[in-house]
């Protein structure tokens, strides 16, 4: 069909939705994205291309959808029709779970109902999300007494308290017992009360430890059982970072054969610097030795004669990484004992990532062997799915023994990965990007009298755009990429040149203004302190007892968003009488029940304020009275100790180019929207934000953060408490 056909159709598909709805709004924004979906997602090349046919084609929209547009509709009608006309699928991927599931739970539902064409979809997470049956079993106590019985075995688990020991296997019984009655799915997400990593990760469906359909359960693996619903799905909503995950797999659709589209895009920067960044504990390393003896002993049951080096490799492995975390606390030991007794890991960051001499000799023999291990391990990894395809009676048994060495195995790559980057040499040349590396020293159990230290070893990229550009953006033909916050002080270009996407031909940017009018519905308020923000300990005492006569006021909801736990602490602390009774606290209650609270509160007519911090600036959707004034303590730079954010600014700084105007500046200021945009959800709602930093309004970088917020009606306040327009 030709493109233009295409996109008329996946426009008129949106005009029927919007007719069809019966809530019709005349929304113009809306429909200019929905022209700029369909008009993306009707020219790009998908598929296979001859080899002597000419270059696809590629198109990608860069589209910032201010709060009310309602952009789930703009693209999810056209994207859908065009995917239907094109005879291929729509992948949306999220970055976070409340969107996933107002996707599928809400919004397609409803568009399924409006559509001219059905359509089916679908929701994707990965294997981890889900239980594993088999390894439940285990951990229950059910296990067959023929089975090796050593399966999962684990240094920091087997070093817990007997009471510890004896809750977690109450807790896997009764997953057991939820399993088998349908109270549970299976699903990690569906339960009442999410269970903390170290009790999750034992039972999480692995792709390192699955046999897929040789496994004994696998008729009834929750996991798979959910893929199948997928099948003839034409739209699977995703995360980030299981798109980053996938790639180069057959989780998900080919990138070059579906329509994607990047919802939350904003996150897409940091979720892929996170996915290939890596790091490795040096210090504890009983598992090498458990996975050395499961090697050997499967290895000889396989016939692998490549078993036979893995006591060997296994043993040089350990020392070397010893003699590391050795040659670690000769360089840093004195530093570390100096600073330990302060919260949290000690951190050394390399200047300019360049690895010590005496590093690197260690850390070359650490990359070989763990290499030469996961070599055999692979080996004996392909020996038993043939075994399993050969001998399906012994599917169980088999099963059994992949999955302990598929539990240990991705310790070994994270292992051969990190000193691969660590190894990664600095470029001779300016324009060279160097890897931002660095250790944490960290007392273990037992605090300072244990002795232990926790020392890590970790490397990342520092460009986002860089690792994107070539491992993500060479691979899609047709994409959307939308937020409320991609613009910058009011430019694209920081964003695109996060993303990857500023020097991509096929990329254009389009910002479709929010509905609402900001100047009629909200104010601005910069309160001017009279210490520097600087100052740390002496503008947190005048804020928050500026910050504590403004929540007196408050008669309905208000959001209170904090850059540091411990200016989260001094107000906490200072609360009295009726406000002690009014604020929740993020992390005093899970954040579904807090959230809950609030809105029975405010419902009820009380008043109610929620503290919290970075996770509560941004997702949050709390219209009407539920948030009535957002409350800003101080300017959200990034902390200051990243050692990524370290390294890039280095970096900037040693080719000429100024880090904070280029870096600093426009990161916070799609912060600061992303903080502001919790006071206005509807058109119907009336807010005020106040921000406590002065330098909103006395440095140039301020005055260009505030022209990057929506058109607020602005003032200031002075410490003196006389108001003026700004």
């Amino acid at each position: 069909m030709p493109p233009d056909d295409i996109a008329r159709l996946a426009l008129e598909a949106f005009d029927h939705a919007v007719d069809a709805s019966g809530s019709f709004r005349d929304r113009p924004g809306q429909r200019l994205m929905a022209e700029m979906v369909a008009r993306t997602f009707s020219v790009a090349t998908l598929g296979r291309v001859e080899d002597d046919g000419d270059e696809p084609i590629r198109a990608i929209a860069v589209v910032q959808a201010g709060t009310g547009v309602g952009k789930s509709l703009a693209y999810c009608a056209p994207a859908i029709a065009a995917a239907l006309a094109r005879n291929t699928r729509v992948m949306i991927s999220t970055a976070t779970v409340a969107l996933q599931e107002q996707l599928v739970n809400k919004d397609l539902p409803a568009l399924a109902a409006l559509m001219p064409q059905a359509f089916r979809f679908g929701l994707a997470k990965g294997r981890g999300r889900y239980v594993c049956k088999l390894k439940l079993s285990r951990h229950a106590g059910d296990a067959d007494p023929a089975d090796d019985d050593d399966l999962f075995a684990d240094e920091l688990a087997a070093a817990a308290p007997l009471h510890v020991m004896e809750a977690r296997a109450v807790f896997y019984a009764a997953l057991v017992r939820d399993l088998s009655s349908g109270v549970w799915d299976g699903d990690r997400d569906n339960l009442s009360q999410p269970p903390e990593s170290d009790l999750w990760s034992p039972v999480a469906a692995e792709a390192s430890s699955c046999t897929g359909k040789h496994c004994p359960v696998f008729n009834q693996c929750t996991y798979y059982e959910k893929r199948k619903e997928l099948v003839g799905a034409q739209v699977i909503v995703v995360n980030h970072d299981l798109l980053m995950s996938s790639l180069g797999s057959r989780m998900l659709p080919e990138l070059d054969n579906c329509l994607l589209v990047l919802d939350e895009g904003h996150h897409l920067p940091a979720v892929a610097l996170d996915h290939f960044a890596a790091s490795m504990d040096l210090s504890r390393t009983l598992w090498i030795e458990t996975l050395a003896n499961r090697a050997r002993r499967i290895g000889g049951l396989m016939t692998v004669s490549e078993s036979a080096d893995v006591p060997r490799l296994a043993a040089q492995l350990r020392q070397g990484m010893v003699d590391l975390s050795r040659l670690l606390m000769d360089l840093h030991g004195q530093a570390f004992n100096e600073t330990r007794a302060t919260q949290g890991p000690v951190r050394f960051r390399l200047p300019r990532g360049v690895l010590p001499d005496a590093l690197d000799e260690p850390l070359r023999l650490v990359h070989l062997l763990a290499e030469s291990f996961l070599a055999v391990l692979t080996t004996i990894a392909k020996a038993l799915r043939t075994a399993m395809r050969d001998q399906p009676d012994e599917a169980r048994r088999l099963s059994i023994l992949y999955a302990q060495l598929g539990m240990l195995s991705p310790r070994l790559e994270k292992v051969q990965a990190t000193a691969e980057l660590l190894l990664k040499a600095p470029g001779n040349d300016q324009d060279s990007v160097p890897v931002a590396k660095w250790f944490t020293l960290e007392t273990g159990q037992g605090g300072l009298d244990s002795g232990l230290v926790v020392i890590k070893a970790h490397a990342s990229p520092i460009l986002p755009g860089s690792t994107l550009r070539h491992h993500f953006w060479s691979r899609v033909r047709a994409a959307v990429v939308t937020s409320a916050t991609l613009t910058s002080c009011g430019q694209f270009d920081f964003y695109l040149r996060e993303s990857g996407l500023d020097q991509d031909p096929a990329a254009s940017a389009l910002e479709v203004a929010s509905p609402f009018d900001y100047a009629r519905q909200g104010r601005f308020v910069t309160v001017e302190t009279v210490a520097d923000p600087r100052q740390a300990e002496a503008f947190t005492a005048e804020m928050v007892g500026s910050l504590l006569g403004d929540l007196a006021l408050v008669e309905h909801g208000a959001l209170c968003l904090f850059t540091s736990r411990e200016q989260m602490r001094v107000a906490v602390a200072a609360l009295a009488g009726r406000l002690k009774d009014t604020v929740l606290v993020q992390g005093e209650l899970p954040r579904a029940l807090l959230l809950s609270r609030h809105r029975a509160r405010v419902e009820s007519g009380a008043a109610s304020v929620i503290f919290g911090m970075q996770s509560f600036g941004e997702g949050l959707d709390l219209p009407g009275q539920l948030c009535e004034s957002v409350f800003i303590a101080k300017l959200p730079f990034a902390p200051p100790d990243d050692p990524v954010g370290e390294a890039r600014a280095e970096w900037l700084r040693s080719v000429g180019r100024d880090p904070f105007s280029e870096l600093v500046v426009p990161a916070t200021a799609i912060r600061l929207a992303q903080w502001a945009g919790r006071a206005i959800r509807t058109e119907t709602d009336r807010a005020f934000v106040y921000c406590y930093d002065r330098r909103l309004v006395n440095t140039a970088y301020g005055r260009r953060l505030l022209e990057g917020l929506p058109a607020f009606a602005q003032q200031r306040r002075s410490a003196a408490g006389r108001v003026s327009p700004a």
